[in-house]
C-alpha cells in the first residue's frame, strides 16, 4: 500500500511529498522546497530517498534538490523543457524575485508519457505545459492519485502571467489532458490543500466556461 506524507516547505508555502510502499524504506520526494525539513522527516522516519521528482523548474519547488542529490544520491527527475532552471536563476525564477538556487544537474530527463517504475510504484509522466514549458503531472493509476505541481489546484489554476508562462498551453493541459483521465482521482498540488479530480471537472471556475467533450 502506497504511503504518501505531505509538508509546507520554502518560503511560498510548497507543497512538497514524499511518499513510499509501506513495505520499504526506499521513498521519492515530490517538490522539495527546503532540505532541513526534507532531511530531518527522512532521518525520524527512518527514510531513504531514491528519487526526487520535480512537476516543474520554479525556484519555490527546487530549493532542497541539489542538497538532498549529494546527500542521498538521490536521482533528480525533471521534464526536459524545465531541466534549464536547476542551474539557471532566470529560468526558475530566482532571479526575478532576488534568490539564488544552488545548482545541479537532472539525472533522468523525462518526457510526455514516460513510466517511472519507482520502488514498486509505477508512475506515469503526463507533460501540462502552461505554468512552466516543462510542468508535468505525476499520475499513480493504480493508487488514484495524481502530483499536480502548479497545474491544477483546488478550485483554481497555475499561474500564466510568469516568465515562458501560457495560458493557451494551460488551458489545452487541463481540459484535453488531465480532464481526459478516466476516473476520479486524488489531486495533490503544488499548493494549498488537495482536491479531486472530478470535483474540479465539475466546479473549478476557472475551467467552467470551456467545453472539453
Amino acid at each position: 500500500m502506497l504511503k504518501v506524507y505531505s509538508m509546507v516547505t520554502g518560503p511560498l508555502g510548497t507543497n512538497t511529498y514524499i511518499f513510499h510502499d509501506e513495505k520499504a524504506t526506499d521513498c521519492v520526494i515530490v517538490d522539495p522546497a527546503s532540505f532541513e525539513r526534507v532531511d530531518s522527516f527522512l532521518k525520524d522516519a527512518g527514510l531513504k530517498p531514491t528519487h526526487v521528482i520535480l512537476t516543474h523548474g520554479h525556484f519555490d519547488h527546487i530549493l532542497g534538490v541539489a542538497a538532498l542529490q549529494k546527500k542521498y544520491g538521490a536521482r533528480v527527475c525533471i521534464h526536459e523543457a524545465d531541466a534549464e532552471a536547476l542551474h539557471s536563476d532566470k529560468f526558475s525564477l530566482a532571479a526575478f524575485v532576488g534568490a539564488s538556487v544552488e545548482k545541479c544537474n537532472a539525472d533522468t530527463i523525462l518526457h510526455d508519457d514516460d513510466i517511472l517504475d519507482i520502488g514498486g510504484t509505477r508512475v506515469r509522466v503526463m507533460h501540462t505545459p502552461g505554468h512552466s514549458p516543462g510542468s508535468v503531472c505525476y499520475i499513480l493509476e493504480n493508487d488514484r492519485v495524481i502530483f499536480s505541481g502548479d497545474t491544477l489546484f483546488h478550485l483554481s489554476v497555475g499561474r500564466t502571467d510568469l516568465y515562458k508562462s501560457s495560458q493557451q498551453d494551460l488551458e489545452y493541459s487541463i481540459l484535453y489532458k488531465l480532464y481526459r483521465l478516466q476516473g476520479d482521482y486524488e489531486v495533490l498540488p503544488g499548493h494549498e490543500e488537495p482536491t479531486r479530480l472530478d470535483y474540479e471537472r465539475r466546479n473549478n471556475p476557472v475551467t467552467a466556461s470551456y467545453s472539453y467533450d
